[in-house]
């Protein structure tokens, strides 16, 4: 079925601000809860919520094979399910019932009550009952500055990391929407010139700036994704900023890797844009050399021009922009880290969630991460107020955006925001 939500020209008959990032084109998938306690799935357009459920219990998805309660539900994992076929009907009718051109919903005052919402007076839930998260790493760059930190300059890349997306299990319990705040984690660390480690607060909290996909059932266990397919099992992005203690990493990954330092909280966009709304906007990689694999060949565009800012907010203080980079940075594709994923036949389902791994760019100024724009805390950014920030503070605000953008249209994310609290203190 052909994708008809990308016409550049089309407007809806709901007000959508010039820069908005959900114009009629976007047409993201989420949840949401509404005033009246009703918890419902949901696209957005400009400033304003659609109850989706509401619309199909009025029969406007009339021709559509869904469930009764596809919408009806408080994930959107069966609607997931279903695959691309189910996702683009859907879009594109959603795109036929709120272009400006069709009154059947826009003269229905009734129905318009019903459906729509300001989006300030719903309250957004995460999207997705997230199973299993795995989380890459898949930025040359950010895995050169931290190779040059912590190893040998000279060889700041580990021999394995040119030939497969490396990464690790993550926890999907602690996995947030934006707006929900964070406490800092405490845990094991070991003090400088020490040699017997103490418990307490973290003292390096960082944000990591990444990307998420979302997939939808992929394989059964024992089979593999071939590389050409991989993107038909993804159904969208969402912003990501997968927060890290880095004094507890540092003492406890050898030799496993990331475990309490990685798993306290992570927080995503709650909106799911899908791949069909960032085609426009698909672009090529970075050279890969050496070529990988032939499991992992691919040519031509596989990833996408992403715009992505970082903000720290203390409290009571101007935001500053401490960091401006892109997804079109990251060495290895969507398409490639779930072909290597499920290599060894590992199962993907429906609401499994994949990130990409900190994304830095070129240049000091799109370092993904405190660890990097601060090269370790040697460097410290000045705030709005004349503050240092070396880490995040407690009471800090990071907010994360992302968007595309080309002469004719913006598709964008819109922001996951957190702020970091003092440690939890049981009463």
């Amino acid at each position: 079925m052909p994708n008809s939500t990308n016409n550049p020209i089309r407007k809806s008959w709901l007000t959508v601000h010039e820069n908005s990032d959900f114009p009629i084109q976007n047409i993201p998938f989420g949840v949401f809860l509404t005033k009246e306690d009703v918890i419902t799935i949901g696209t957005r357009i400009g400033d304003y919520a659609i109850d989706l459920g509401a619309l199909q219990q009025l029969n406007y998805f009339e021709g559509i094979e869904l469930t009764d309660d596809m919408f009806m539900q408080d994930t959107l994992n069966d609607f997931i399910s279903d695959g691309k076929k189910t996702w683009r009907s859907v879009r594109n009718r959603i795109s036929e019932i709120f272009d400006s051109n069709n009154p059947k919903l826009r003269d229905n005052k009734e129905h318009c009550d019903i459906v729509i919402f300001k989006i300030e007076d719903v309250e957004m839930q995460l999207p997705v009952l997230i199973g299993d998260y795995t989380d890459f790493y898949s930025s040359k760059e950010h895995a050169t500055n931290v190779g040059k930190m912590f190893r040998d300059p000279e060889n700041a890349l580990l021999p394995n990391w040119l030939h497969i997306p490396v990464g690790y299990h993550g926890r999907s319990s602690t996995i947030i929407p934006s707006g929900i705040p964070i406490h800092r984690p405490m845990g094991q660390t070991l003090p400088n010139g020490e040699t017997s480690p103490v418990f307490g607060p973290s003292r390096l909290i960082d944000f990591e700036l990444e990307t998420a996909f979302i997939t939808t059932d992929a394989n059964v266990m024992g089979e593999n994704i071939p590389i050409n397919e991989a993107e038909d099992y993804i159904f969208g992005m969402v912003l990501l900023n997968d927060w890290s203690a880095r004094d507890i990493q540092k003492w406890e990954y050898v030799p496993l890797g990331p475990f309490l330092a990685k798993n306290f909280a992570s927080s995503i966009s709650p909106w799911i844009v899908t791949m069909d709304a960032l085609e426009p906007f698909r672009c090529k990689g970075p050279n890969q050399e050496p070529m990988p694999l032939p499991y992992l060949q691919q040519k031509g565009k596989h990833t996408f021009d992403i715009n992505l800012e970082v903000y720290i907010e203390p409290e009571n203080v101007e935001a500053s922009l401490v960091s401006k980079s892109n997804f079109k940075y990251m060495y290895w594709s969507m398409s490639q880290q779930l072909a290597h994923h499920t290599s060894n036949g590992c199962r993907i389902n429906s609401g499994d969630m994949m990130g990409s791994g900190t994304i830095s760019g070129p240049t000091e100024d799109s370092f993904g991460s405190m660890l990097e724009l601060t090269w370790g805390g040697k460097n410290p950014i000045k705030m709005k107020d004349g503050s240092e920030r070396k880490f995040i503070n407690d009471n800090d605000t990071v907010t994360m955006k992302g968007y595309c953008q080309n002469s004719s249209v913006r598709i964008g994310f819109g922001e996951v925001v957190t702020k970091l609290l003092p440690p939890f203190v049981r009463k």
